[in-house]
């Protein structure tokens, strides 16, 4: 196995990994990042067939689990109990009582508020520029969860500051200051959706937090600490994914001189617009996989709690997929193969309300300000394995 080494917070790899993706595509079914200590996987059918292997896992065997420091007790009191890092019989069980209520019918029914949300960000958007990631971006996903779980929207600030905080603890910068500041997070919104819950359970409504206190499945339901993780979770992937796909997106469209409002006359361009958006420059760049027992994968022997990654950005850039894939093609015909939301069964819960969010929102902005371009050059944030802008500042004259 060759073995490669990239910094993931060099900055000219925060910038643009790509090349280091196409290197790394070369070397094989699997090469060692030096820099994280284990082996991974960028091409398409090494990630694809990882993501849906049951030999590998997200859940880490219990005498090999890591320890959790004192400092961390309140993140693990959630993380620990988050459906994305468990396997089954758990993982099944929790899966499949979120979906008795987050169904496909519920998620198409937001499409008025994700209008009405998005039309009164853009209408509170004046001046000559503005960031598009802090006025934009990162309030409709956040507003949109808020209004789908019942909890107040107001408060929505205040989400959006607990879930960046829990967030980085996932990224390369990680330090002990990310991760008190990600313990406390979690405690204080522990504390918040208790309350919530508290409250839905005496006067429960049409939301989805409702729904899912009085989820039942053969006489089990969810208890409220997996309630909490469970909300915690919607929360935070969904926004964090969606925020940057429309970031990266609008960046992209732009950066490549092309007319947005066009791209998404149409509901059919609009979805194919979505696809390659996330696939040419998807908001998570990483997915790890834990081996749940010896085995053999490409040629490489996997001992029982060994991590693998999964490159997904890599993968979407595959050539033997993608033709031309380092070219940015709104009406590619194959780009909804696209790993942006991982495979197998831990695909992305979320992923239809994102692709609904993007559908509704791109054509909105682009036709409201049909004159769209940058006003200073995007500038990628220091997050990896999350690919983002620091800021999106655009000019709307």
């Amino acid at each position: 196995m060759r073995h490669l080494t990239q910094s993931p917070r060099d900055p000219g790899f925060v910038q643009e990994p790509y090349p280091f993706y196409d290197m790394a595509r070369a070397a094989g079914d699997l090469f060692y990042w030096d820099d994280y200590g284990f082996p991974c996987a960028a091409g398409y059918a090494a990630v694809n067939a990882i993501l849906r292997d049951r030999r590998f896992g997200r859940e880490w065997p219990a005498d090999l689990k890591p320890p959790r420091p004192a400092h961390l007790k309140d993140f693990h009191a959630v993380d620990d109990l988050s459906m994305l890092d468990l396997e089954p019989p758990t993982h099944t069980r929790l899966r499949g009582l979120v979906l008795r209520s987050f169904t496909s019918r519920r998620i198409a029914q937001l499409s008025p508020m994700i209008e009405r949300i998005s039309a009164e960000l853009l209408n509170s958007m004046h001046g000559d520029s503005v960031d598009l990631l802090s006025s934009f971006a990162e309030p409709l996903p956040v507003r949109v969860i808020a209004h789908l779980l019942g909890v107040p929207v107001e408060a929505s600030p205040q989400l959006l500051a607990w879930s960046h905080d829990m967030v980085a603890i996932y990224q390369a910068r990680r330090d002990r200051t990310i991760e008190d500041r990600a313990n406390a997070a979690a405690a204080e919104f522990t504390a918040f959706l208790t309350d919530c819950i508290r409250e839905r359970s005496k006067s429960p409504g049409d939301d989805l937090l409702s729904h899912l206190i009085r989820a039942e499945s053969e006489g089990d339901r969810l208890s409220q600490a997996e309630l909490v993780a469970t909300c915690i979770l919607l929360l935070n992937a969904g926004h964090e994914a969606t925020v940057h796909a429309i970031g990266n997106g609008v960046a992209t469209v732009l950066a490549q001189g092309l007319d947005g409002a066009d791209l998404s006359r149409t509901p059919e361009t609009t979805a194919a617009l979505t696809e390659e958006i996330l696939r040419y420059d998807p908001p998570l760049h990483m997915f790890t996989r834990i081996a749940l027992g010896d085995c053999e994968l490409f040629g490489h022997d996997f001992r029982r709690g060994d991590t693998v990654g999964c490159l997904l950005a890599a993968a979407n850039r595959d050539p033997e997929i993608f033709d031309k894939p380092a070219a940015f093609r709104p009406d590619r015909a194959n780009a909804v193969r696209n790993q942006s939301f991982g495979a197998g069964i831990h695909f992305c819960l979320g992923a239809p309300l994102a692709r609904l969010e993007l559908a509704i929102a791109l054509p909105m902005l682009f036709r409201r300000f049909p004159h769209l371009r940058p006003a200073a050059k995007p500038v990628y944030a220091d997050r990896y394995h999350f690919r983002g802008l620091t800021e999106l500042r655009l000019d709307l004259t």
